[in-house]
C-alpha cells in the first residue's frame, strides 16, 4: 500500500510504497535527515528515527584497516632551508610532481606544488574570439566557451530584442575579463 511521503528538493513527494522508499534510501535520495510521514503519524520525523526505516540506515562496518601514521621527521628543518627528499619516487606522478606527499614536507611547498599542478590545465579557448563571436552572433561565443545552455538560450531569445541586447552585454563582459573560466572549469588566458 502506498502510504509513505517524504520532503525532497521539490517539496512533499508521495505516496510511495515501502519498496519504493527502500529504493530511494538505497539510491541516496532519502537520507537519514530527510523528513518522512506515514498515515497514522502525528508529525513529520527524520527517516532514521522511524522504527520501520531505521534499519535501512545501518552503516556497514569497514574491513579496511587505516594506514599507519607517518613517522615524525628526524630533525626539524627550518622553512627557508627545505631541500626535497633525495629518494626516488615510485608513486605515480601528475604534472611532474608525485601524487603522494612525503612526510616532512612543509605546507608552503605543498601549496606551490598544487598551484603548479592547477596552472598546467589552461583553457585552449580565446577570450577575445569568444567576445567577438558573442557580439556578432548571439550565443555563439558562449557555446564556443563551453557554456552551451546559456549560448542556446541567448541564441533562441535573440529572436526578440531583449535576447540580442543580452548577448551584446555578455560579449562586452567576456571581452573585459568578466568570464575567467571556460565551461569546463579551466582558467582562460588573455
Amino acid at each position: 500500500m502506498a502510504d509513505w511521503y517524504y520532503i525532497g528538493h521539490y517539496g512533499q513527494l508521495g505516496p510511495l510504497t515501502r519498496e519504493q522508499v527502500e529504493e530511494l534510501v538505497g539510491g541516496g535520495v532519502i537520507a537519514r535527515e530527510t523528513f518522512v510521514w506515514k498515515a497514522g503519524m502525528v508529525d513529520w520525523i527524520p527517516a532514521d528515527r522511524h522504527p520501520e526505516l531505521s534499519a535501512l540506515f545501518v552503516v556497514p562496518t569497514s574491513y579496511n584497516t587505516p594506514p599507519p601514521s607517518p613517522a615524525p621527521p628526524s630533525a626539524p628543518i627550518s622553512p627557508g632551508s627545505y631541500a626535497p627528499p633525495t629518494q626516488n619516487y615510485s608513486a605515480p606522478t601528475f604534472g611532474g610532481f608525485p601524487a603522494t606527499t612525503q612526510h616532512g614536507a612543509y605546507p608552503e611547498q605543498l601549496q606551490i606544488r598544487q598551484t603548479q599542478l592547477y596552472s598546467a590545465a589552461r583553457s585552449d579557448r580565446s577570450r577575445a574570439l569568444a567576445g567577438v563571436l558573442q557580439l556578432i552572433f548571439p550565443g555563439i561565443g558562449r557555446i564556443y566557451l563551453g557554456y552551451s545552455a546559456i549560448g542556446v538560450l541567448q541564441l533562441v531569445s535573440s529572436l526578440c530584442f531583449f535576447g540580442y541586447i543580452w548577448s551584446i552585454i555578455d560579449g562586452i563582459i567576456i571581452l573585459t575579463g568578466g568570464v575567467r573560466i571556460d565551461g569546463f572549469g579551466r582558467p582562460m588566458g588573455d
